[in-house]
């Protein structure tokens, strides 16, 4: 006598119950976890549920890159016009004398200062016409708008509204660079912290300049 071959429904509901799983969790992923984490929403259903791309702060970009997010802080763009004192106010004659013969003896120098939170400090030395300088600075955390600029000698004090030079404007947590002076004066930072912390920044300078 053959025996009966009985379907197996034991081995049929699990992989029922597993399908369902498969199914509920690709839901899951697709409405949920690609919204809320990636920004990523193909049915609208995340923002639907309230986890779309408007649960991003809106003064953060998130970059996806395979499976890594992060959400980098944006900052106001910084325009030509920006850079240097206003038009009305007229470069000092004494910027156009000439370099002196013998430039300060060459020196190295490391500093910090601490910038307060929601506000700004300035950071200079004093150069010589064509005096060269390398510098470096750097934050212990986050963000800092930068104004390094240049100031002429004026043998008339020049009152409220003194002339200066951008040279570079950047908000950043690190910068280095070569700087030659084009003028005698005083050249350095304007550091404005618009963070809700301290900052502490490092100074490193080398060349013909000083404190």
């Amino acid at each position: 006598m053959s025996a009966a071959n009985h379907p197996d429904f034991k081995k049929r509901k699990s992989m029922k119950a597993i399908t369902i799983s498969i199914i509920v969790i690709a839901i899951l992923i697709i409405t949920v976890v690609l919204p809320a984490k990636y920004g990523i929403d193909p049915t609208g259903a995340g923002k639907l549920f309230g986890y779309g791309k408007s649960t991003i702060p809106k003064d953060s970009l998130a970059i996806v890159a395979g499976a890594e997010t992060t959400v980098k802080k944006t900052f106001p763009l910084i325009k030509l016009e920006e850079l240097g004192s206003e038009a009305r106010i007229k470069r000092p004659v004494e910027a156009n004398n000439l370099p002196p013969k013998k430039q300060f003896h060459e020196r190295e120098d490391s500093t910090q200062v601490s910038v307060p939170a929601g506000k700004g400090i300035e950071f200079k030395v004093t150069m010589l016409k064509h005096g060269s300088m390398k510098y470096e600075w750097t934050t212990n955390k986050g963000i800092l708008y930068s104004d390094f600029h240049g100031e002429v000698k004026q043998v008339t004090p020049p009152g409220k509204d003194e002339y200066y030079e951008s040279y570079t404007i950047a908000y950043s947590n690190n910068m280095a660079g070569t700087f030659l002076s084009p003028f005698e004066g005083r050249h350095g930072w304007y550091f404005r912290n618009k963070g809700s912390e301290d900052v502490i920044v490092t100074i490193r300078l080398k060349g013909q300049y000083s404190l």
